[in-house]
């Protein structure tokens, strides 16, 4: 059976080997935002590498786990968010102001929250992780 959505088949399969303590986990099938995901928790310390592994049937992702991931979801549906109100969504969705990050995809591509709100530009929430 297909995966309805793709980006929260890749969270909940981080989540459920996060708390199972693997090392490494198998993600499939894959997508263009799935690869830009994972590039942004990999360079927030998330999860460590990660390779696309090409079999002809919508590929796979083999992802290094680190251990530091205590909680990860989609958002459905995608809030369109301004510059100015990520302070209201990380209340909602964060368990303290310091913690983990919203992911937010925008014009520039996909990106923690942070990282939009020192560009000064809003987007779409389609994920947290802490």
């Amino acid at each position: 059976m297909p995966a309805t959505n793709i980006l929260a088949n890749l969270f909940v399969t981080l989540y459920n080997n996060e708390t199972r303590r693997k090392s490494d986990c198998i993600i499939l099938p894959t997508s263009k935002l799935g690869v830009e995901v994972l590039k942004t928790l990999q360079k927030d310390g998330y999860i460590g590498e990660f390779e696309h592994i090409d079999d002809k049937r919508g590929g796979k992702f083999k992802i290094n786990l680190l251990a530091k991931i205590t909680k990860c979801g989609a958002i459905s549906p995608r809030f369109k968010v301004k510059n100015d109100e990520y302070n209201n969504w990380e209340q909602q969705y964060l368990p303290s102001y310091d913690r983990g990050m919203l992911l937010v995809t925008t014009n520039q591509g996909v990106m923690s929250h942070h990282e939009a709100i020192e560009k000064g530009i809003g987007g779409f929430l389609i994920g947290y992780v802490y």
